[in-house]
């Protein structure tokens, strides 16, 4: 059991402290089932398994000290976590636990990144140092008495401790996003120059007798990950439903490829009906007149907005289900095997929300769709999509896999039967929505996030980045319609309230810290288009509904040309 004191933050009564988003994590920052409940300003969080756990919540980052010093400015309304924890009595304070693991994960990423020679007087130490020193008092001043604070205690720790705690964790967060765009330009610079990929070939060839056929993505032993040798391309996503000369205009303007869903929804919303015309019209436009390669997929998602209403009858007939699967995704590949360059299979099967399958059968359903794209196109590329990479749903939903278990699975399986083998895995890096797994986090975390799939020893490929224009109403969430909705799930936001430009500042950051990742081989946007009731996030597109462009847009062009041109543009 574990509790954790809680004072005023952000305009709540600490005494009515909202766990939002809450949850418990484990080892290598696995989510574990328990049980998160509130008494005056006090969280409650009782674990349902015999290890080690912390605590993840959602929080606003940015307070001055308790002297009144100014701090870094309102990072945001993001998602954080404390240290694993041992059980204990008495609780602990939230904030200054929230710091500590802050702090560690600082000191972690400046070893991983090797940034270490950076001069003491450097800017991001500056504040990494008065974050140290923030909760270095904070420590001291915790148990402070009625004497030496006006306010009163609460669970034995002062106010003036929330404070300092508070502020060390705000100072920590900042200079960890000025870290993560640090190394970000540092390995951008690398890789224009193509110095990563050359090295990495002088090595492996050093170490074996063996040349590696020219532009493979190699894994050199002992690096932990794979290095891509061509620069990274930057696409988007485009929704079947619209086609206009606004869209195809922007597209050529800004992306290198495009990315087309295949949502089961749109393709057969009536079972043996068939309607692939509106995605017809976009792949025979982009092979014909824009000259671009086309990501087709997901071909099974069974998110409720992509799986048609029919297959849910057959949610608790697993072999049904299947040879459905396996006759409509060999009719999609077969359909588009001449225009399509690569495959996403499948995506967030692992989260299981809604077709309850046992971890045996969401393998099984992977691999078979692995293997019939293979079978049906041997020259495509095939990769596969990880949903929610934080995994919090695993919280809550004994029956899904965490999604770096559900990765590594899959990865081993390919290497013991080469036929089931994927070419890259796939990351959907959302944020900013009122839907599970979708909160907003830091760029220190976004940036630590896709190094964790790095260590697969596979291309990563980012097929849907994407925050909102706009803020977006917490809402109830109900995994199936009918079913109990849950606790309102509150978006977040990064720095300010989304606005049109919020939206392009997060796109040029969390675009170019992508693109300099060695082993990231492709960037696609979430959607091109605003898509009102669509299935993907609202206010999530470059463009607004009426074909208007966005700032992200014209951000998002920039730093393709700056990838081009091997230019840093921050």
């Amino acid at each position: 059991m574990l509790s954790f004191v809680v004072f005023d933050a952000d305009g709540v009564d600490g005494r009515n402290f909202p766990p939002r988003h809450a949850y418990l994590v484990g080892p290598d920052d696995t989510p574990v089932q328990g049980t998160i409940a509130l008494r005056t300003g006090v969280v409650d969080a009782a674990k349902a398994v015999h290890t080690t756990v912390g605590l993840a919540v959602q929080v606003v980052v940015g307070h001055s000290s308790d002297n009144g010093t100014a701090g870094p400015g309102v990072l945001g309304l993001l998602n954080v976590q404390t240290c694993l924890l041992p059980d204990h009595v008495q609780p602990y304070l939230l904030t200054i636990e929230l710091a500590r693991h802050r702090i560690m994960f600082f000191l972690n990423k400046l070893e991983d990144w090797g940034l270490f020679e950076l001069a003491a007087d450097h800017p991001t130490l500056a504040r990494f140092e008065q974050a140290r020193a923030a909760f270095t008092e904070a420590l001291v001043a915790q148990r402070g008495t009625a004497e030496e604070e006006p306010e009163a205690p609460r669970g034995g720790f002062c106010a003036k401790a929330d404070r300092l705690a508070s502020h060390a964790l705000s100072l920590s967060i900042s200079a960890g996003e000025s870290l993560a765009l640090l190394n970000a330009e540092r390995q951008f610079r690398m890789r224009a120059a193509g110095a990563g990929y050359k090295e990495a070939r002088e090595h492996l060839a050093r170490l074996t007798p063996e040349t590696p056929p020219p532009g493979v993505p190699l894994v050199v032993p002992g690096t932990g990950h794979c290095v891509v040798a061509d620069p990274v391309q930057i696409g988007c996503a485009i929704s079947p439903g619209t086609f206009t000369e606004s869209q195809q205009r922007a597209v050529i303007a800004a992306c290198d490829f495009i990315t087309m869903p295949m949502r089961w929804i749109d393709l057969e919303p009536t079972e043996g009906k068939q309607n692939f015309a509106a995605t017809d019209r976009w792949i025979e436009w982009a092979i014909r007149t824009a000259k671009l390669p086309v990501v087709g997929g997901p071909l099974i998602d069974f998110r409720p907005q992509c799986a048609p209403e029919w297959l849910f009858i057959w949610e608790n007939d697993y072999e049904t289900l299947r040879d459905l699967v396996y006759e409509h995704v060999q009719a999609v590949v077969i359909r588009y095997r001449r225009t399509v360059t690569r495959w996403t299979v499948a995506s967030g099967l692992h989260v299981n929300t809604n077709f309850k399958l046992s971890f045996e059968q969401v393998l099984d359903l992977t691999k078979m769709c692995i293997q019939l794209v293979r079978k049906n196109h041997p020259a495509g590329k095939v990769q596969l999509e990880i949903s929610q990479p934080w995994g919090e749903y695993h919280a809550h939903n004994r029956r899904s896999i965490p999604p770096y278990v559900y990765a590594e699975a899959v990865v081993q399986t390919g290497a013991a039967h080469p036929p089931s083998q994927v070419d890259s895995i796939a990351l959907r890096m959302q944020m900013g929505n009122a839907e599970p797994g979708l909160a907003t986090r830091d760029l220190m975390a976004f940036s630590a996030m896709l190094d964790r799939f790095a260590t697969l020893e596979k291309p990563i490929a980012v097929t849907a980045l994407g925050a909102p224009s706009a803020p977006i109403t917490p809402k109830p969430y109900r995994s199936r319609a009918g079913t109990e909705a849950g606790d309102a799930f509150e978006p977040g936001y990064w720095r300010q309230p989304w606005s049109e430009s919020q939206q392009a500042d997060w796109l040029t950051n969390a675009m170019l810290i992508a693109a300099s990742k060695p082993y990231v081989q492709n960037i696609c946007w979430q959607e091109l288009t605003d898509q009102p009731g669509g299935p993907e996030m609202p206010f999530g597109g470059l463009l607004h509904a009426n074909g208007a462009p966005k700032a992200s847009f014209s951000k998002m062009a920039q730093v393709r040309k700056a990838i081009k041109e091997g230019q840093w543009p921050l």
